[in-house]
């Protein structure tokens, strides 16, 4: 039955839009390797306070309709293929597991994550399983307590694509990729991290939460983990003299967009945090933006 449904999920996302990848991807051009990280300035340099949106928004854009996420007719599949394509960019936790006896290890991709503090150190991971049907990386983590996150970079992209491959438990994703995996971690030991990985964290399970399907009543459809960061390590060329900053230039991250596209950090633009009283003027600039406000929509 879970290969029957597993089947089914796959049929409803279509992951792959093309019917011949290979040809579609030699129609393109070849990966700019000379593309490097760069700042530009913002859209709209001289934007001030209460001026909305940039030129770059259209002046009469189209009207907006609403998406029912619990529709009868509507597969969760589509949920999934919509939220992928619209929160984004993702970055992606690259987790490296391994299980209670050390006898296998596991190594996958997961674009559900994020950090959520600082201190401590907390990281969220979501898989898109119940912990009865817990896959590799999620049966490990949740039976050792323990784990590795690796930001995926550029250069090893399409190693760390082929660990998504739905290779049967016990198969190890290394062999697949053909990284390589180093046992120094001083907290997580006998999790291995990624060699080629710029930054990676050593990570304990904090906590674990499952979340009921909608389209399943009755039935969890997800799961949730925390993981607390204890140990960072950094390439020392990537790390700045106090420790507190990479460099973009050598991270090179890559992020997931929506359905089997990826994305790369070449641009990036800078805005300082504004402060209420000295940039705005405090409750007084307030007022005059809400009466300049006011003003337009009487017009």
């Amino acid at each position: 039955m879970a290969a029957e449904n597993t089947a089914k999920w796959e049929s409803q996302l279509k992951r792959n839009p093309h019917g011949d990848f290979k040809q579609v991807e030699a129609s393109r051009p070849p990966f700019d390797t000379s593309s490097t990280f760069r700042y530009t300035q913002t859209p709209s340099p001289s934007w001030t306070f209460g001026s909305g949106a940039n030129s770059l928004s259209p002046s009469n854009p189209p009207s907006h309709i609403p998406i029912d996420p619990y529709a009868p007719s509507r597969p969760a599949a589509f949920n999934y293929k919509l939220l992928i394509s619209a929160v984004v960019p993702r970055p992606i936790a690259f987790l490296s597991t391994v299980s209670p006896t050390g006898s296998s290890t596991n190594l996958a991709p997961f674009s559900y994550f994020q950090v959520i503090a600082h201190d401590p150190p907390l990281f969220v991971v979501g898989f898109a399983s119940s912990l009865a049907r817990a896959k590799d990386s999620l049966r490990n983590l949740v039976e050792t307590n323990e784990c590795v996150i690796n930001i995926i970079s550029e250069d090893f992209i399409e190693a760390a694509n082929s660990t998504s491959i739905n290779a049967p438990y016990g198969a190890s994703e290394w062999d697949v990729s053909g990284l390589t995996p180093v046992y120094d971690c001083e907290i997580v030991s006998k999790v291995p991290r990624v060699k080629e990985a710029v930054f990676s964290i050593e990570a304990k399970l904090e906590s674990v939460r499952e979340f009921e399907s909608r389209a399943n009543p009755g039935k969890m459809g997800s799961t949730m983990v925390v993981l607390e960061g204890v140990r960072f390590w950094a390439r020392e060329d990537a790390i700045n003299e106090e420790g507190n900053l990479l460099d973009p230039k050598v991270l090179r991250p890559m992020s997931r967009l929506g359905g089997i596209t990826y994305g790369r950090v070449t641009e990036a633009l800078e805005l300082p945090r504004p402060d209420f009283e000295r940039d705005l003027g405090g409750q007084e600039g307030l007022a005059k933006l809400k009466e300049k406000k006011a003003g337009k929509e009487g017009e």
